[in-house]
């Protein structure tokens, strides 16, 4: 089948990777790529693929449920992969509307363009809408408790996690309700090339590289299952092409690792290449007030998609972390001018 694929959010960080893959080795697909360029996203990762003509780029807003109707129907979509959503926990404290309406208002919108569309082409069953999630809607673990799975019951406990709570659930009440061919996946914290520094391995790698402080929250004792993006990426080749619609997969890296250990260990690995008179894990990190809310652990069981599927993650927590590394290293011109945002 011809796939003519929207890709919500295009510009940020996941999407960024998947579109570059994509493009790579499914050449006959056409992507039409969707992103309002706000905080966290940037054109710069996908220009060259757009001047080129390898992608078609429309800037807009998937809040805007017309703009969304006329290009599904100029463009003809039998696929859509939604990765568009505002996704850091920290700015959806401060200001939680934006997460509100993007997240949930937008996957609405999203939902009810392409069901119609599709209702009005005879309903494929080979159309697929995938929505992108997160391990955060589930809550928080104890140090002991069973990994998340698609069973686990949702707890979201923070403005951001609450809102894609919400989007996961339309996303299935529109495949109950209307037998849209949807498919959701809940994965846990990436890391990789592209991704926005204000994230706590990008921003603590440049923050490295330049000699200034690294904030940790609390004691630094809270705990994530690291992915790198590529992986991530396979993971949803996987699912886009041999998912079954209706289901959930979970999506996890197997690299647990409490955030004072991550730090550090970035710090050692940029100092055996860059070395310092001074260790930087000893003088740079700086513990902070921790954040509100702070969910203690996050971890995925990835056993079905593994049963199911085939995917297995390839790339461990070190390997990924000297790729990454290198990357920010030799692309200093991609992220410095993005710095001035945070400030």
């Amino acid at each position: 089948m011809n796939r003519k694929i929207l890709v919500t959010g295009g510009a940020g960080f996941i999407a960024t990777n998947l579109i570059h893959y994509w493009r790579d080795k499914y050449i006959q697909d056409q992507l039409i790529i969707i992103d309002n360029l706000g905080f966290a996203s940037n054109i710069d990762n996908i220009k060259g693929l757009i001047e080129d003509k390898k992608i078609i780029f429309i800037k807009g807003d998937i809040c805007k449920a017309k703009l969304l109707e006329d290009i599904i129907n100029e463009y003809s979509i039998n696929y859509i992969i939604n990765m568009a959503a505002e996704s850091h926990v920290d700015r959806s404290i401060i200001k939680p509307d934006d997460f509100i309406y993007t997240n949930i208002v937008g996957t609405f919108n999203l939902l009810e363009a392409f069901r119609i569309y599709w209702e009005r082409n005879g309903s494929p069953k080979e159309w697929r809408f995938l929505h992108i999630s997160t391990d955060e809607v589930f809550g928080s673990l104890d140090l002991n408790q069973a990994r998340f799975n698609e069973d686990t019951s949702y707890d979201p406990r923070s403005p951001y996690s609450a809102s894609k709570a919400s989007s996961d659930h339309l996303v299935m009440a529109w495949y109950h309700t209307y037998n849209l061919p949807v498919i959701i996946s809940n994965c846990s914290n990436n890391f990789g090339p592209y991704q926005f520094p204000e994230k706590l391995i990008p921003l603590t790698i440049i923050n490295c590289l330049r000699g200034q402080p690294i904030s940790v929250y609390g004691e630094g004792k809270n705990i994530r299952d690291w992915l790198y993006v590529l992986d991530h990426i396979k993971a949803l080749e996987k699912i886009l092409i041999k998912g079954k619609t209706g289901s959930k997969y979970c999506i996890g890296g197997n690299n647990e690792i409490n955030n004072i250990k991550l730090v550090s260990l970035i710090c050692d690995m940029i100092d055996d290449q860059l070395p310092l008179r001074d260790k930087r894990k000893e003088t740079l990190i700086k513990f902070t007030k921790d954040r509100p809310g702070h969910d203690f652990r996050y971890a995925i069981d990835s056993t079905y998609i593994k049963s199911q599927l085939g995917w297995e993650q390839k790339i461990t927590l070190e390997n990924g972390l000297e790729k990454t590394i290198s990357w920010y290293m030799q692309n200093k011109e991609w992220w410095e001018p993005l710095m001035a945002k945070l400030k």
